[in-house]
């Protein structure tokens, strides 16, 4: 397989696992999350390792072991982005695999098990779709239980209508999808949360960086990553001013 290839097998397995699981009916809430991102990383950390044995791992439920950072080509995986979604058994979650190579999200794959009435959907990056073109009102994806004080700020100031949705992945692929035209997150991220969202959106010629405008670079010793903004190009320059006035207030 290719690197696009696996990402989006390992992906679209990993979900059809999670489904598995939470359809056994054995879990609460709170177990049923966490044995779904204990099933799904296992799967993906064993599978990773045995396809790409040359290459560095970082995943949200393994123990960072810095070691990857000597790698160029570093797979970095979110087993569930979500897990309350997940448990709640709704559309909004997701699974990412994702390879940065030199720093930069460059192959991956999202997958939305959740999507089109349970029947799922692998978003790649070497299957690129049209991106539908926006509608004349924006709209601007947010998290559905704690929206960033710029995303309210700019959305007020665009007159963009506020979308919430759960998982990171989720709310990336909107925008390709043509289910949200903007996607812009200030509360802090891990690598794990955007580095397939990225790539993905990426390959889908989408304008993808931190809120002041400079590159995404993954695979770092701290994997924290404080800011996002996912969005078509063409409205890139006005939400980065947008951002910067609302900073400046």
């Amino acid at each position: 397989m290719t690197d696009a290839e696996l990402a989006a097998h390992l992906a679209q397995v990993a979900g059809k696992l999670l489904l598995t699981v939470r359809e056994s009916g054995m879990l609460s809430l709170k177990k049923l999350g966490k044995a779904g991102d204990a099933t799904a990383n296992q799967f993906l950390v064993h599978a990773l390792r045995e396809q790409r044995p040359e290459d560095g791992l970082l995943s949200e439920e393994e123990k960072d072991n810095l070691d990857r950072l000597q790698y160029s080509r570093t797979w970095i995986v979110d087993p569930v982005d979500g897990t309350r979604e997940y448990g709640e058994a709704r559309a909004d979650w997701a699974v990412h695999v994702g390879l940065a190579i030199d720093g930069v999200a460059t192959i991956g794959a999202v997958a939305l098990p959740g999507a089109n009435g349970g029947a799922g959907i692998v978003l790649r990056t070497d299957q690129p779709r049209e991106v539908p073109p926006a509608p004349e009102t924006l709209r601007m994806v947010v998290s559905r239980t704690r929206p960033a004080h710029e995303a309210v700020a700019v959305a007020e100031a665009i007159g963009a209508e506020l979308v919430p949705m759960g998982s990171a992945g989720a709310k990336a692929m909107a925008v390709i999808l043509g289910d949200a035209d903007i996607y812009l997150h200030s509360g802090g991220q891990f690598e794990w949360d955007s580095c397939a969202p990225v790539a993905v959106a990426l390959a889908h010629g989408l304008h993808c960086s931190r809120i002041d405008g400079s590159p995404l670079v993954y695979n770092q010793a701290d994997t924290y990553m404080p800011d996002l903004l996912i969005c078509r190009k063409e409205h890139a320059e006005m939400v980065l001013s947008r951002i910067k006035a609302v900073q400046r207030a």
